[in-house]
């Protein structure tokens, strides 16, 4: 693996997953979440059954691992009529033929973190669901207190668009999720009377959330921008009842 020390810069390539990762893919997840993934789901992504991924390789390694899996992501495509949000694409009528690529897992080793590395895997996914003349986005749940992924996802902007309450049961307990998309070939958030109101009432919670918090901490007051009806300031609550059960907490995945 890369030494943390070193002044060289990686040389990483992306190509998709294949069977002779097998074992390497295994032992990241293991490694990365506490989620325990069934070996079905390995040989799935290996073989690409169902499941798109790619896979990120230091190339530049003078050792025989230069073709091993430093980073991953891995993908679904599925019908958005059968997606949490696929209310958000009734206006076009042939919404019942478009698809979502959705994103299962993302994870990079943390000798190579802060390269980039992840980005690079999210583009790639990007890159595939614009290439696929029907698929309107790519989508994910981040858990509520993740907060690093969802600042990732914001910076790679994808849009925020609603809260799952209760999605997650992990160790007795119950979690939120966010979904974040990443629209692709004219997927748009449409701006409904509605989704206008929830942006008022979301930027209007957050603004006495950090009035409260200036008080207390006695800093100088600021007043913030209300946002407009934009895609990124819509956060609609869900009333979908498809709820995950997982069994450990994961705060490096954006589970």
């Amino acid at each position: 693996m890369l030494d943390p020390r070193s002044e060289i810069y990686p040389s990483i390539e992306y190509r998709p997953i294949q069977p002779s990762d097998l074992e390497v893919l295994e032992k990241i997840h293991l490694a990365l979440f506490p989620i325990r993934y069934e070996r079905e789901f390995f040989l799935n992504v290996v073989n690409g059954h169902g499941i798109i991924s790619w896979g990120a390789v230091d190339t530049s390694r003078s050792d025989e691992g230069r073709d091993e899996l430093i980073g991953f992501v891995t993908t679904r495509m599925i019908a958005a009529k059968d997606s949490e949000i696929e209310d958000l694409f009734r206006y076009n009528n042939s919404h019942k033929d478009l698809t979502l690529l959705y994103i299962l897992t993302l994870g990079v080793v943390d000798s190579y973190r802060n390269l980039g590395i992840a980005s690079s895997l999210v583009r790639e996914v990007i890159k595939h669901a614009a290439s696929v003349s029907n698929c309107r986005g790519v989508y994910l749940h981040v858990i509520s207190y993740n907060q690093p992924a969802i600042n990732f996802y914001k910076k790679m902007l994808f849009k925020l668009v609603r809260r799952l309450p209760m999605f997650y049961y992990i160790r007795g307990q119950h979690y939120d999720s966010y979904l974040f998309v990443y629209y692709v070939n004219g997927g748009r958030t449409p701006c409904s009377p509605l989704e206008i109101v929830t942006s008022f009432v979301v930027d209007f919670r957050g603004f006495l959330k950090m009035l409260v918090a200036k008080f207390w901490s006695k800093e100088e007051k600021s007043i913030p921008r209300w946002s407009r009806c934009k895609e990124s300031s819509t956060l609609l609550a869900s009333q979908n009842n498809n709820k995950r059960i997982i069994s450990g907490e994961d705060t490096r995945s954006h589970v």
